[in-house]
């Protein structure tokens, strides 16, 4: 009996801390990767910025028909972000930008696209203006990252 060895099976405290150091490792990278957080509010810029050039380009359709004359809404002077007003929803009355005229039977849009998360009962939760230098502004100045959602024309 003194002849055979006693082997000992099992995994030294070495082994064990290096596969937890891995997993620690991998879980912190899947969780950057995956930050459904993240993920999500850049999905909701990219509809942002998708709805801010459909009604830019609603507005310049708008006045391509009309000897170049954009909406008497829109108001005049400084940038979006800073003096802009917040454009309302189709058919509703609100204390912003009333642009139905680009909607009014389907002829530029079909509807005043609104913000995915900060569009309200009255307001789409983008915002319109006409620059000191007279070229239309549109912004969603409620994005999700730090980017700012701007379109001049």
């Amino acid at each position: 009996m003194g002849l055979f060895k006693r082997k000992n099976s099992g995994f030294t405290l070495i082994e064990i801390l290096l596969v937890i150091a891995i997993l620690a490792i991998l879980a912190g990278v899947v969780v950057v990767a995956l930050n459904p957080a993240k993920q999500f509010g850049e999905a909701q810029d990219s509809q942002r910025r998708s709805d801010v050039r459909t009604i830019l380009d609603g507005i310049q359709q708008y006045a391509i028909d009309n000897n170049g004359l954009y909406p008497d809404t829109i108001p005049i002077g400084g940038t979006c972000m800073i003096n802009g007003l917040p454009i309302c929803r189709y058919g509703v009355p609100c204390d912003g930008v009333d642009l139905d005229v680009i909607a009014d039977n389907q002829t530029y849009l079909a509807d005043i696209p609104t913000d995915p998360v900060d569009a309200t009962v009255n307001s789409t939760g983008y915002y319109v203006v006409m620059t000191d230098d007279e070229r239309i502004s549109v912004c969603a100045p409620f994005a999700y990252g730090a980017e700012q959602i701007v379109l001049t024309q």
